[in-house]
This record gives structure tokens, C-alpha cells and sequence, in this order.
């Protein structure tokens, strides 16, 4: 598991998606922005177009964990983009009880999936302290997530200005895939960060 952290247009989800075509042969773009306005219509779009025809994408504001549980079996790996916005869908609709719930629900998703997995999420710390009390409240959320994220993953790496900073763990060279259940091949052994050791 791999967490990609950025601030706004840092190149972090173009860092994610060239990671994710190097290590997965068939990556599952699971993306939880909706197109509610044209702009937003018009950027999911130009992200589409970018991926091309190798990805397959599933759009979920919610659920997250539902689809991270149930990866259909044509696809090796998921990038899931973006976190915070995830965040964002769940406090509008289900307020901070559902998220909590929502939250409890994506980190046990993670910890059991049996594919590699590419987290995009937002930094949303490193600015001014926002005036309103949600917007404090939002922020405080989102840091605390990327925490629990960063705490559960192999790697986590931050993208400034298009350029990525190794925070945590080493990069693996590819993400093998876990058998599924009845399956028996031998496993890679695991050193800290994620490298096959053999």
C-alpha cells in the first residue's frame, strides 16, 4: 500500500497513475469526485482521457471500502483518488458520525485487501488556520485520516511541485498481487517499506 500526498495541483495524482501503469497490469481507477457542476464535468474528463483504455474506472463518493472489498477479479491493482474529497462527499452527506463509521470501514478494508493499492490524498495542513469552524473541523479530520493512512501504508511519499519525497518505507520495484483464497504459490517475504526480499 502505497499513500501519495500533495497539495493542490503538486503533479500528485500524475505521480499516482504513473506508478500504478508501472506496477499493475490491469489498474482499477476508483475515483470519488462527481461531476455536480460543469467544471468538475470537464476535469474528470481531461483525467479520463489522460489514463486512456489500459484503466478501468469506477466512480464511488461513498463506498469505498465496499469497492476495495469486492475488486472484480479482471483488475491487479486500484488507485483510489482522491481521499480528502472522499472526505468531503461523507461529511456533506452522512456528517462526522458517518465518517467515523465510514473511516472505521476503509481502514479494515485496507488492511485485508489482497492486491496493491495506491492512495491519492491531499495535504491540507501546511496553510493558514481557516477561519470558519467547519473549515478547522474539515482540516483536522483530513490530518488525522492521512495519519491513520500513513500509519497503515508501506510507503508513503509527498509530491511538491511535481517532485516526489520519500516520507516513509522504500519503493517497491512492483506490487505483486496476493492469490486468491485456494490458490497456493509462494509469497514473497516483506522487509520494512515493502521491497521483496524473496
Amino acid at each position: 500500500m502505497v499513500l501519495i500526498l500533495g497539495g493542490a495541483r503538486s503533479g500528485k495524482s500524475r505521480y499516482a497513475v504513473h506508478l500504478a501503469e508501472k506496477w499493475f497490469g490491469k489498474p482499477l481507477y476508483l475515483a470519488t469526485a462527481e461531476a455536480l457542476d460543469e467544471e468538475m464535468a470537464e476535469r474528470i474528463e481531461i483525467h479520463k482521457k489522460a489514463r486512456g483504455t489500459r484503466w478501468s474506472c469506477t466512480e464511488e463518493p461513498l463506498d469505498v471500502a465496499g469497492v476495495l472489498r469486492k475488486l472484480p477479479a479482471a483488475h491487479d491493482g486500484v488507485l483510489l483518488d482522491c481521499v480528502i474529497l472522499w472526505l468531503s462527499n461523507v461529511l456533506i452527506r452522512e456528517g462526522e458520525d458517518g465518517f467515523e463509521q465510514r473511516r472505521k470501514e476503509l481502514l479494515s478494508a485496507l488492511r485485508n485487501v489482497r492486491y496493491g493499492v495506491i492512495l491519492v490524498s491531499n495535504e491540507v495542513g501546511m496553510g493558514i488556520v481557516p477561519e470558519a469552524e467547519l473549515g478547522r473541523k474539515f482540516r483536522d479530520l483530513a490530518g488525522r485520516l492521512n495519519q491513520d493512512l500513513a500509519g497503515e501504508a508501506d510507503t508513503v511519499v509527498l509530491v511538491t511541485a511535481g517532485l516526489p519525497a520519500m516520507l516513509k518505507g522504500e519503493m517497491p520495484k512492483r506490487i505483486a498481487p496476493l492469490p486468491r483464497a485456494g490458490q497456493a504459490r509462494r509469497l514473497p517475504r516483506y522487509k520494512r517499506g515493502g521491497v521483496p526480499t524473496g
